[in-house]
């Protein structure tokens, strides 16, 4: 069964970071800020991902939270999406 989930990072390290957001990329993961992303992915993904992450990250510091989100909290959610270009 596939979760959604919502995953973000904190990794100063400029190369960890982008090789952590190449792994979320792969994994299908969609970006929504610069380190936050947003999907769907089985348990089975899910740890996969994070051992890769860790791996990428080796010992430099950072953190990474993935947070799973049920389909009720999901459907709540609120967002505002504006893109730049308004008249003014």
């Amino acid at each position: 069964m596939r979760a959604r989930l919502i995953l973000i990072y904190d990794i100063p390290h400029d190369g960890v970071r982008s090789k952590v957001a190449d792994a979320c990329l792969d994994y299908g993961l969609d970006r929504v800020q610069y380190s936050a992303f947003v999907g769907q992915l089985s348990g089975t993904h899910c740890d996969e991902l994070m051992l890769k992450i860790a791996k990428k990250m080796g010992d430099r510091p950072g953190k990474v939270c993935l947070i799973p989100i049920c389909e009720t909290d999901w459907r709540a959610r609120r967002e505002i999406d504006q893109h730049a270009g308004g008249s003014g």
